[in-house]
């Protein structure tokens, strides 16, 4: 059956996970072997919907650059798991929609880089499950963990070894740790760990329900339920072994150590119900928080960054939330562009 045809009003949104996708077909066809059923699934996908066809042929500037890519790094991407079940179309309208400005950059390479670094972060490429800015996702593992995926994510997952493993390559993620289904058969003493590798380090869950997000040089480890063991990537020669994480308390971990952190006002896990919830929060803190959900920019002018914010604010229409925050404080949320938001003192 042919796809409908693609609606004029609609011709210039493209989702990130579409995106996303269009560059790592670029990359798997480009760099392994040409096989019937590789070919059969891209030209699946190709045809599921009119998105896909546009956003193959806006990406075809680019190709060429995809194809020169070093050999290393193809590998590494085509080392990633096949490609998630595409969701259902016009669930998540709109994402970045920026791929049109990849064209008005000085060349085809500029564009590549742009594309990488804005449209498709070599992280989702590697993963084996991601979600788009704005989206959450929630995965049950075989073992019978529950782990939900927060805006902006990427993972990977490797259940088959003598260990569990998860790999959090971009964003955030709970996780809820099952008693590992099928341990009974192999033995009472048989349970395998559950790890979570980050680049700044890896973490062991024990028994335990907690939250892990990266930041720039460092992760965020809080726990709900039991308590994680920290192991940063390179420990100082006078490490005491690794520092546990109890419920209640969360600490960060760098490559090098681990340290407390200090209570932010919001609740670790609130996300997890579509919101930001918390206490006398800083506003640029709030903000900050707030534009993880959406696509664009969102600034805050220093006159009013030290305004304190309290409240449970659904993450769902961002929009909605700045209305509200000009209604309820004294600032003005000025729009620039719809991706580019300014929120300063009231005139």
């Amino acid at each position: 059956m042919t796809a409908p045809a693609l609606p004029p009003e609609q011709a210039l949104r493209l989702p990130d996970d579409v995106v996303d996708a269009a560059v790592t077909w670029s990359v798997k066809i480009d760099h392994s072997p040409s096989t019937q059923t590789t070919r059969q699934a891209f030209a699946q996908w190709l045809q599921a919907d009119p998105l896909h066809a546009l956003a193959w042929s806006r990406i075809g500037s680019v190709r060429s650059d995809l194809a020169r890519l070093p050999a290393r790094l193809a590998l590494d991407t085509l080392q990633a798991a096949e490609l998630q079940r595409e969701p259902a179309r016009g669930s998540r309208p709109g994402g970045r929609r920026q791929l049109l400005k990849l064209f008005s950059l000085a060349g085809a390479t500029a564009g590549l880089g742009w594309v990488l670094h804005e449209q498709a972060p070599w992280q989702r490429l590697q993963a084996s499950t991601f979600t788009a800015v704005g989206e959450q996702k929630t995965l049950h593992l075989a073992d019978g963990t529950v782990m939900m995926l927060n805006t902006d994510s990427a993972v990977s997952t490797d259940l088959d070894g003598a260990l569990r493993l998860v790999v959090l390559r971009r964003g955030e993620i709970r996780v809820s740790t099952g008693a590992d289904a099928g341990a009974t058969a192999r033995g009472a003493a048989a349970r395998r760990p559950f790890w979570v590798h980050t680049p700044f380090g890896r973490l062991q869950a024990l028994g335990t329900r907690f939250v892990v997000r990266l930041d720039p040089g460092r992760a965020r480890v809080a726990v709900q339920e039991g308590a994680v063991a920290l192991y940063p990537a390179r420990p100082g020669a006078n490490d005491g072994g690794p520092a546990l994480v109890h419920a209640g308390e969360s600490r960060w971990l760098s490559n090098t150590g681990s340290a407390a952190a200090q209570d932010p006002g919001f609740e670790a896990d609130a996300w997890v119900d579509g919101v930001v919830a918390g206490r006398n929060i800083r506003l640029d803190d709030w903000l900050a928080q707030l534009s993880r959900y959406r696509s664009g920019h969102v600034s805050c002018d220093p006159r009013v960054a030290g305004l304190r914010v309290s409240g449970v604010f659904h993450l769902r229409d961002t929009d909605q939330a700045l209305r509200f925050l000009a209604s309820t404080q004294p600032v003005s949320v000025i729009y620039r562009t719809r991706w580019w938001v300014t929120v300063g003192p009231r005139p």
